[in-house]
Protein backbone atom coordinates (compact mmCIF):
# COMPACT_ATOMS: atom_id res chain seq x y z
CA UNK A 1 0.00 0.00 0.00
CA UNK A 2 1.49 3.39 -0.76
CA UNK A 3 1.84 6.17 1.35
CA UNK A 4 -1.23 7.81 -0.38
CA UNK A 5 -3.01 5.09 -0.52
CA UNK A 6 -2.71 4.79 3.47
CA UNK A 7 -3.52 8.69 3.80
CA UNK A 8 -7.23 7.29 2.34
CA UNK A 9 -7.57 4.80 4.32
CA UNK A 10 -10.25 5.63 7.09
CA UNK A 11 -10.65 3.61 10.63
CA UNK A 12 -12.11 4.44 13.85
CA UNK A 13 -9.42 4.75 16.53
CA UNK A 14 -12.03 4.38 20.16
CA UNK A 15 -9.92 5.88 22.88
CA UNK A 16 -12.12 4.13 26.10
CA UNK A 17 -10.71 5.34 29.53
CA UNK A 18 -11.94 6.98 33.15
CA UNK A 19 -12.55 10.90 33.42
CA UNK A 20 -9.35 13.07 33.29
CA UNK A 21 -7.44 9.44 31.74
CA UNK A 22 -5.85 11.83 29.05
CA UNK A 23 -8.69 10.23 25.99
CA UNK A 24 -8.89 13.76 24.72
CA UNK A 25 -5.37 15.30 24.87
CA UNK A 26 -3.94 12.46 23.08
CA UNK A 27 -6.62 12.15 20.64
CA UNK A 28 -5.59 15.67 19.47
CA UNK A 29 -2.02 14.44 19.75
CA UNK A 30 -2.46 12.16 17.77
CA UNK A 31 -4.54 14.07 15.16
CA UNK A 32 -1.62 16.50 14.70
CA UNK A 33 0.70 14.15 13.68
CA UNK A 34 -1.67 12.48 10.82
CA UNK A 35 -2.85 15.78 9.48
CA UNK A 36 0.63 16.48 9.35
CA UNK A 37 1.51 13.32 7.06
CA UNK A 38 -2.05 14.23 5.11
CA UNK A 39 -4.38 12.04 6.71
CA UNK A 40 -8.37 12.93 6.91
CA UNK A 41 -8.81 13.38 10.80
CA UNK A 42 -11.60 14.10 12.76
CA UNK A 43 -12.18 14.18 16.44
CA UNK A 44 -15.09 13.30 17.49
CA UNK A 45 -15.04 14.78 21.30
CA UNK A 46 -17.43 12.65 24.17
CA UNK A 47 -18.14 16.29 25.67
CA UNK A 48 -19.14 18.05 22.29
CA UNK A 49 -21.68 15.06 20.81
CA UNK A 50 -23.28 15.18 24.32
CA UNK A 51 -23.62 18.95 23.64
CA UNK A 52 -25.15 18.18 20.06
CA UNK A 53 -25.80 14.93 19.36
CA UNK A 54 -26.83 13.54 22.42
CA UNK A 55 -28.34 16.49 24.16
CA UNK A 56 -31.00 15.60 26.54
CA UNK A 57 -29.61 12.19 27.33
CA UNK A 58 -28.76 11.49 30.58
CA UNK A 59 -26.28 8.82 32.80
CA UNK A 60 -28.57 6.07 33.21
CA UNK A 61 -27.26 2.64 31.81
CA UNK A 62 -29.30 3.04 28.61
CA UNK A 63 -28.89 6.66 27.69
CA UNK A 64 -24.87 6.10 28.21
CA UNK A 65 -25.43 3.01 25.75
CA UNK A 66 -27.88 5.26 23.12
CA UNK A 67 -24.77 7.74 23.37
CA UNK A 68 -21.89 5.41 22.68
CA UNK A 69 -24.09 3.91 19.46
CA UNK A 70 -24.32 7.22 17.97
CA UNK A 71 -20.92 8.21 18.55
CA UNK A 72 -20.33 5.24 17.06
CA UNK A 73 -22.74 5.39 13.80
CA UNK A 74 -20.53 8.62 12.83
CA UNK A 75 -17.66 6.84 14.20
CA UNK A 76 -18.48 4.63 10.89
CA UNK A 77 -19.77 6.58 8.58
CA UNK A 78 -16.68 8.97 8.83
CA UNK A 79 -14.11 6.09 8.51
CA UNK A 80 -15.94 4.45 5.60
CA UNK A 81 -15.28 7.23 3.88
CA UNK A 82 -11.91 7.64 4.20
CA UNK A 83 -11.00 9.84 7.61
CA UNK A 84 -9.78 8.65 10.87
CA UNK A 85 -12.22 9.08 13.54
CA UNK A 86 -10.67 9.47 16.75
CA UNK A 87 -13.09 9.09 19.67
CA UNK A 88 -12.14 9.75 23.14
CA UNK A 89 -15.33 8.88 25.30
CA UNK A 90 -15.54 7.42 28.34
CA UNK A 91 -18.05 4.47 26.99
CA UNK A 92 -17.68 2.29 30.19
CA UNK A 93 -19.52 -0.44 29.34
CA UNK A 94 -17.99 -3.81 27.63
CA UNK A 95 -21.29 -4.52 25.68
CA UNK A 96 -21.48 -1.28 24.34
CA UNK A 97 -17.86 -1.09 22.64
CA UNK A 98 -18.57 -4.07 21.71
CA UNK A 99 -21.73 -3.09 20.20
CA UNK A 100 -19.99 -0.47 17.80
CA UNK A 101 -16.99 -2.93 17.08
CA UNK A 102 -19.60 -5.06 16.12
CA UNK A 103 -21.19 -2.30 13.01
CA UNK A 104 -17.61 -1.45 11.89
CA UNK A 105 -16.52 -5.43 11.35
CA UNK A 106 -19.89 -5.64 9.67
CA UNK A 107 -19.57 -2.70 7.06
CA UNK A 108 -16.29 -3.88 6.67
CA UNK A 109 -13.95 -0.67 8.73
CA UNK A 110 -11.40 -0.87 10.98
CA UNK A 111 -11.56 -0.03 14.39
CA UNK A 112 -9.07 0.02 17.10
CA UNK A 113 -10.00 0.33 20.64
CA UNK A 114 -7.11 1.61 22.98
CA UNK A 115 -7.76 1.45 26.62
CA UNK A 116 -5.99 5.10 27.79
CA UNK A 117 -5.19 2.86 31.43
CA UNK A 118 -4.71 5.40 33.93
CA UNK A 119 -5.22 5.08 37.39
CA UNK A 120 -8.43 6.48 39.16
CA UNK A 121 -6.03 8.27 41.98
CA UNK A 122 -4.21 9.95 38.86
CA UNK A 123 -7.31 10.57 37.47
CA UNK A 124 -8.77 12.23 40.61
CA UNK A 125 -5.55 14.75 40.36
CA UNK A 126 -5.95 15.54 37.04
CA UNK A 127 -9.62 16.24 37.44
CA UNK A 128 -9.95 18.53 34.72
CA UNK A 129 -13.54 19.05 34.45
CA UNK A 130 -13.85 19.20 38.50
CA UNK A 131 -15.59 16.05 38.37
CA UNK A 132 -14.04 14.17 40.98
CA UNK A 133 -13.98 17.20 43.04
CA UNK A 134 -17.96 17.85 42.69
CA UNK A 135 -18.13 14.09 43.40
CA UNK A 136 -16.54 14.06 46.75
CA UNK A 137 -18.54 17.04 47.50
CA UNK A 138 -22.14 15.13 46.96
CA UNK A 139 -22.84 17.41 44.47
CA UNK A 140 -22.68 14.98 41.37
CA UNK A 141 -23.38 11.12 41.74
CA UNK A 142 -22.79 8.25 38.75
CA UNK A 143 -19.48 9.67 37.96
CA UNK A 144 -17.28 6.77 36.36
CA UNK A 145 -15.04 4.44 38.32
CA UNK A 146 -15.82 6.06 41.40
CA UNK A 147 -20.02 5.46 42.29
CA UNK A 148 -20.57 4.23 38.78
CA UNK A 149 -18.97 1.09 36.65
CA UNK A 150 -16.49 1.39 34.12
CA UNK A 151 -15.62 -1.92 32.80
CA UNK A 152 -11.80 -2.67 31.62
CA UNK A 153 -11.78 -3.79 28.38
CA UNK A 154 -10.38 -7.11 28.31
CA UNK A 155 -8.33 -6.82 25.26
CA UNK A 156 -7.89 -3.96 23.28
CA UNK A 157 -5.98 -3.50 20.52
CA UNK A 158 -3.53 -1.35 22.42
CA UNK A 159 -3.03 -0.46 26.45
CA UNK A 160 -1.67 3.30 27.22
CA UNK A 161 -0.65 3.57 30.58
CA UNK A 162 -0.69 7.58 29.84
CA UNK A 163 0.50 8.25 33.65
CA UNK A 164 3.84 6.76 32.94
CA UNK A 165 4.92 8.55 29.72
CA UNK A 166 4.75 11.65 27.98
CA UNK A 167 2.05 12.62 25.96
CA UNK A 168 3.90 12.79 22.84
CA UNK A 169 4.94 9.14 23.46
CA UNK A 170 1.53 7.91 24.13
CA UNK A 171 0.57 9.29 20.54
CA UNK A 172 4.08 7.32 19.38
CA UNK A 173 2.30 4.22 20.32
CA UNK A 174 -0.28 4.64 19.31
CA UNK A 175 1.06 5.56 15.81
CA UNK A 176 2.77 2.32 16.09
CA UNK A 177 -0.47 0.65 15.74
CA UNK A 178 -1.73 2.19 13.01
CA UNK A 179 1.47 1.83 11.27
CA UNK A 180 0.91 -1.94 11.90
CA UNK A 181 -2.02 -2.48 11.04
CA UNK A 182 -1.88 -0.49 7.81
CA UNK A 183 -4.09 2.62 8.91
CA UNK A 184 -0.80 5.35 8.78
Amino acid sequence: MTDQERAMTGATIWLTGLPSAGKTTLAHELAGRLRGEGHRVEVLDGDEIREFLSAGLGFSREDRHTNVQRIGFVAELLASNGVKALVPVIAPYADSREAVRGRHRAEGTTYLEVHVATPLDVCSERDVKGLYAKQAAGEISGLTGVDDPYEVPESPDLRIASHTQTVQESAAALHALLTERGVA
